[in-house]
């Protein structure tokens, strides 16, 4: 599979980056706890896997520009791409969270907005909506790290939803801040729910993801045998 990926720099303080933390796909703080949906994933569970991505706008210079990956002539956003991939291996049915909100471009528009909803704590209104949730056992839950959290769209998507007996396995991507405090939010917001923090992948590594993601899958015995 043919990639191009698009580095940006300016990124960095949406994500939160730690450079010197930034070195592998899948962080190794992430080990800690892989064995929780076990159980689940000997039962068949159904599998959703869900996202929210903000990919740069096309003309984003080389330079200043990192949340997008071209696949095979394709635009994905990094945490989509990252979706993609645990959706193919697992079998899981995927969902995009969209909000009614256009947020704007160029990239420090965009990254100055991020940073205005998070302190004024504004649940933005989602356009996308899960009608069949009570299907699903494990519910994948992919997202950028913005400002050292996830972003306020999964604020309102928790909100909204009762994961209440399921499986919720948090996935992101970065620049070095990995999760931050964002698993431990999910977990305060979903009391009653298995919360098992899934891969985190640093955003120059998103193109080459894909070896360790399984691995990690592979691991907790998520791969799809279809």
């Amino acid at each position: 599979m043919k990639k191009i990926y698009l580095t940006i720099t300016a990124v960095f303080a949406l994500m939160g980056f730690n450079l010197l933390f930034a070195h592998t796909a899948v962080g190794e703080q992430d080990k800690e706890t892989l064995s929780g949906v076990e159980t689940s994933a000997k039962a068949k569970s159904k599998i959703l896997v869900t996202y929210f991505t903000w990919p740069e706008p096309d003309g984003v210079d080389a330079s200043s520009g990192a949340s997008r990956v071209i696949s095979n002539g394709k635009l994905y956003g990094n945490t989509e791409y990252v979706g993609h991939i645990i959706s193919n291996a697992t079998g899981g049915d995927l969902f995009a969270i969209q909000t009614e909100r256009t947020y704007p471009s160029p990239h420090k528009a965009l990254i100055d907005a991020a940073k205005k909803e998070a302190e004024a704590k504004e649940y933005p209104k989602l356009k996308t909506h899960i009608g069949n949730l009570s299907e699903y056992d494990v519910v994948f839950v992919g997202y950028p790290n913005w400002w050292y959290d996830m972003p306020m769209a999964l604020y309102t998507f928790f909100d909204e939803y009762d994961f209440s007996g399921k499986t919720v396995i948090p996935f992101v991507t970065h620049g070095g801040s990995r999760f931050s405090q964002s698993v431990e939010t999910i977990r305060e917001m979903e009391k009653q729910a298995t919360v098992i923090q899934g891969p985190s992948v640093s955003a120059r590594n998103v193109p080459d993801a894909e070896k360790s993601i399984k691995a990690w899958l592979q691991n907790q015995g998520l791969i799809s045998d279809k």
